[in-house]
């Protein structure tokens, strides 16, 4: 007999379900990360390219890309973005009263 295996809803950070003390931060690179593998496949470019545009040679655009982007702060891979022509804007919205 097979059990049923057992499902835990995520917090929506994974990093935060790993217990990692900086969970908000890795998000954060992960969306731009994202963002920037988003861009590269909608203009078709290779890593060899996206790095001369970001100004970063291709084995860490390739780190970027493969999620090992902790060398890197928020700010530099915001430039990142901005070099591959993307305008990045900030949202601010307070938490409401628990």
């Amino acid at each position: 007999m097979t059990s049923e295996p057992t499902v835990t809803l995520g917090s929506g950070n994974v990093y935060e379900d790993l217990g990692l003390p900086d969970a908000k931060e890795m998000k954060i690179k992960s969306l731009i990360a994202l963002e920037i593998q988003r861009v590269m496949a909608k203009r078709n470019l290779t890593q060899v390219e996206a790095a001369a545009l970001m100004g970063i040679d291709q084995p860490k655009t390739s780190a970027i890309l493969n999620g090992k982007f902790r060398g890197f702060t928020i700010d530099r891979m915001i430039r990142f973005l901005e070099a591959l022509d993307v305008e990045v804007l900030l949202s601010f919205v307070e938490k409401e009263a628990s």
